[in-house]
C-alpha cells in the first residue's frame, strides 16, 4: 500500500538488466489459455498473475499484444465492449497475464454487461495470486469516475495497482502533460496506487520495454 504523502512519477528506466529480463520474458511462450465466464471456471491457484483492467476500448487487447509481439494474440476491436471474458493467458511456467473485460460503455445487452462487470469485481477482490493489477487509463480522456470505482475496490481488496497510460501518441504535448498531471493528482487519492506509472503507446512502442520489465519483475 501507498504510504501517505508518496509523490507519483512516470517510471525511470528500468536498467538494462530489467529490460533484458522483460524481453526474455515475452520472447517465450505467451499463449492463450482460455476465457472465464465464472469464477468457478479460473485456472488452478498454482502461479502468479497480473491483469489488466480498464474502460472498454481503453487498448488493453492492443497492448498485450504489442508486449507479446504478436499481433493476433489478444483481439482488438473498435467496438467497445467487445472482451466480454476474463481471457488468460500463459507467460511460459511463471505466470499468467489476464485480459479483463472493459468497465463502463460496453454495447451489449445491460443484464450480460452486468453480469461480467460483477465477474470482474469479484476476480480482482479475491484472487489470491493476483500479484498486481495495471489499470490501464486512456491518455485522451485521463481518469473518468468509472476508473476511481475500480480503484476504489482495489484499495478495498488491498490489491495493488499500477496505472498504465495508454494510446499516448494520441494527445498533443501540451495535452498529454495535462492529463499526466492529473493522473498524478488522482493516484493521491488511492493508497494502493502503487508510486511509478508508466506512459506507453501500442502504435509507437513507447513504453513497451518498462512495462515488460515491470511485469517480468513481478513474476
Amino acid at each position: 500500500m501507498t504510504a501517505p504523502g508518496v509523490s507519483f512519477t512516470e517510471m525511470a528506466d528500468p536498467g538494462p538488466d530489467a529490460i533484458e529480463a522483460g524481453r526474455r520474458l515475452f520472447a517465450g511462450p505467451c499463449n492463450f489459455l482460455k476465457g472465464v465466464v465464472a469464477l468457478s471456471g479460473l485456472p488452478d491457484t498454482n502461479r502468479p498473475e497480473i491483469c489488466f483492467a480498464g474502460r472498454s476500448n481503453v487498448g488493453k487487447s492492443s497492448l498485450i499484444n504489442a508486449l507479446t509481439g504478436r499481433n493476433g494474440l489478444a483481439r482488438a476491436s473498435n467496438t467497445p465492449g467487445r472482451t466480454q471474458e476474463i481471457n488468460y493467458f500463459t507467460l511460459g511456467e511463471r505466470g499468467y497475464l489476464v485480459d479483463l473485460p472493459g468497465y463502463g460503455y460496453a454495447r451489449a445487452p445491460k443484464d450480460k454487461v452486468a453480469l461480467w462487470q460483477e465477474l470482474l469485481k469479484a476476480y480482482m477482490a479475491g484472487r489470491i495470486t493476483l500479484a498486481r493489477a495495471f489499470v490501464l487509463v486512456d491518455a485522451r480522456h485521463g481518469v473518468k469516475t468509472v476508473d476511481h470505482e475500480i480503484m476504489k475496490l482495489l484499495d478495498r481488496a488491498a490489491v495493488s495497482f499500477q496505472a498504465v497510460l495508454t494510446k499516448a501518441d494520441k494527445p498533443k504535448a501540451g495535452e498529454r502533460a495535462r492529463v499526466i498531471s492529473a493522473l498524478q493528482d488522482d493516484l493521491a487519492r488511492h493508497p494502493a496506487a502503487y508510486p511509478e506509472f508508466i506512459v506507453t503507446s501500442s502504435e509507437t512502442g513507447e513504453g513497451i520495454t518498462h512495462l515488460r520489465a515491470a511485469i517480468s519483475g513481478l513474476l
